[in-house]
This record gives C-alpha cells, structure tokens and sequence, in this order.
C-alpha cells in the first residue's frame, strides 16, 4: 500500500482530525459534515494498509504511523498556507492569516495590541492561543504558529526572540496584609510568607524560583493555581503573597483590592519577547505584525 495517490483534501482532512483529536471539531472547522470526514480519513487509511488512528473509550489516539503522517501533513498545510500567502501579496492584498500564541499572563496586554494592528490591516484573519510557557513552547517546536509571545525566550531551540515591551513583576498581597504599609521589605523577609504560584511550566514560577534560589532562600508554597485570575482571587482572600506580572493587575490596583509590597530589589524588569523559528519564512502578513510590534507596542504597553 501506498500514499502516493492521496489527495490534498485528505491530508488536510487528516491533519485536521489529528490535530483536534475529534472527527467532530475537525468537521465544524472544516465546514463538513462527520461521515465526510469519517469517510475521507478511511479512505486514506485503506491507502496506507494501517489504521491511522485508534478509539479508547470515546476517545481518539494517533497510532505511530498516524503520528508520523501528522508530522508531514503539518508541513503540507503550513507550504500551502504560506503559499496562498504569497500569491495574495503579489496581487497587493493586505489580508491572510496570522497564527499567535502566547503565555497565559500575555492575554492582558496582547488583545488591545492586536485591536489596534488589525484596525490598520482589516483583511488580516487571526488565530490566537494562551496556555502555559511549556506548552507555547511546543507550538512553536512543532511550527504550528507564526509567533510565540513570551517573558523568556527559548534557551534550547533555534529561534529567533526580539524585545519589544519592557515586563515588570511584583509581589503582591491584600491591602491588608501586616507587609503592605511597610517600605524597603528585605527579601529574606518574605521567605516567612506563604506564596501561592503558578502550575509547572509557568513562566511567572519560574522567575519567582530562580529568585528565591539566586539568594539561597526557602520558597514557602502553599498552593498552586493554574490562572493568574485565580492566583488574584486568594491573594485576596489573605491566602497568602504572589509574584505576578504588573501588567495582571491593573484593575485590582485601581479598586484598591491588591496592593503591591515595597520590596528591595523589586520590581525585576524583565523584557516581552516576540519568537519566532529562526528557519521559518515570514509571510507579508507576519512581517507586518512583527515590524508593527517592535515599533509601536512598546509605546501603546504602561510600565506602570
């Protein structure tokens, strides 16, 4: 058996199914029905000779030879992406598609850039993505998205990462904690608090672990929370202090529901980083978000 005479539409079909992991979601993605889907993916398991996928339960897994075929139907669909791109900017259209994703703590400052981006360029369709720094990372391994946005770049992956917003974290706590109305807080003093963080993979825990063990202190957690929303909810209910990015609490600062604790040596500044696979060829679309970015965001972005 073979795949030589597979067709376009059941790779793209494939791809679809593999990356959802459901024959529905890739049906409504696709604008089909399931039995076409169904249909189109069995079709091309008969070529191959082997099943593509397998049902546990009411689940669906990628067989090996199923995971083998999603690494080149992938490849497949992001040439005749940037293919269909190319030919829309020799025709002089500024439309085609954009595919970001970013860390959790980048949905609130990424939205309002992107609003003022696709304001001047209307024709442009986005894809946007937030989840955890691990898992951003593995989007961009996989060359699933055009840019990763996020508050460390890549240290082990040929990418290319540019500063275009400075990103300030702070502790956190109640306003009525017994450390918010004092000044100059040594650091050492926080290592009696409890600290509630963020999930394995978190960007946001990460500083805060390199911070604690760059000054040889004991990081006392009493919880981890998977949202900075959540992490914002206990903080306020006196659970305990937080490290998270000034730029999630904006509003708790406004209504006077978090305050920010003086500690020496805070804010650490840090720098957000748009990323990209150093191989990967930016289509007219991209390069436009890219030079829009570096150019204007940091100006649109408060430090405070």
């Amino acid at each position: 058996m073979t795949l030589r005479h597979a067709t376009l539409r059941q790779l793209q079909v494939f791809e679809a199914v593999a990356r959802n992991l459901s024959f529905a979601r890739a049906a409504r993605e696709l604008y089909l029905t399931q039995p076409a889907v169904s249909m189109q993916v069995k079709s091309l398991e008969q070529q191959a000779g082997l099943p593509l996928f397998e049902r546990i339960g009411k689940k669906i897994f990628l067989t090996e030879l199923g995971a083998e075929l999603h690494r080149h139907s992938r490849a497949i669909a992001q040439q005749l992406r940037e293919a269909d791109e190319a030919l829309a900017a020799r025709k002089g259209m500024a439309q085609g598609r954009l595919h970001i994703a970013m860390v959790s703590t980048a949905q609130y400052l990424v939205p309002p850039l992107l609003a003022v981006f696709l304001k001047k360029h209307p024709g442009v369709t986005l894809k946007l993505w937030a989840g955890n720094r691990e898992l951003v990372l593995k989007q961009l391994a996989d060359n699933e998205i055009d840019f990763a946005i996020m508050g460390r770049p890549p240290q082990r992956m040929d990418a290319v990462a540019e500063a275009f917003a400075r990103h300030p974290h702070v502790v956190i706590a109640a306003p009525g904690h017994p450390l918010a109305k004092k000044r100059r807080i040594p650091l050492a003093r926080l290592a009696e608090e409890t600290f509630l963080i963020r999930e394995p993979g978190s960007g946001t825990r990460g500083l805060l672990e390199r911070l604690f063990a760059e000054h040889r202190l004991p990081l006392n957690v009493s919880m981890e929370m998977a949202s900075n929303e959540t992490i914002k909810q206990a903080v306020q209910a006196g659970m305990g202090i937080s490290l998270l990015s000034l730029h999630t609490i904006g509003l708790e600062l406004k209504t006077r529901r978090l305050a920010i604790l003086d500690v020496q040596g805070l804010p650490l500044v840090r720098d957000w980083y748009v990323v990209r696979l150093a191989a990967k060829r930016l289509s007219p679309v991209a390069q436009a978000f890219r030079t829009f970015l570096l150019s204007e965001a940091g100006k649109l972005i408060p430090e405070k």
